[in-house]
């Protein structure tokens, strides 16, 4: 499931409710944003040549690692 915040138009404003789950959202999202950043800096993910399901719990584990690393 992909969850996706509100938007605000200048005819539409957020409603405080709206903006706290946009900021939930956003909480949830840095670490893994990060995460892929620092994966994409070391080049890890240039020569991975695997199944796409092999793939997922591959980069699941790296991003928990490079999380543990960064936060070291």
């Amino acid at each position: 499931m992909i969850v996706t915040g509100f938007h605000a138009s200048r005819a539409h404003k957020l409603t405080s409710g709206q903006k706290t789950a946009n900021r939930v959202i956003a909480v949830g999202r840095a670490p893994v944003e990060h995460g892929f950043a620092h994966l994409k800096n070391w080049r890890i993910l240039t020569k991975l040549r695997t199944a796409p399901a092999r793939a997922t719990c591959l980069l699941r584990a790296l991003l928990v690692l490079t999380n543990l690393e960064v936060t070291r």
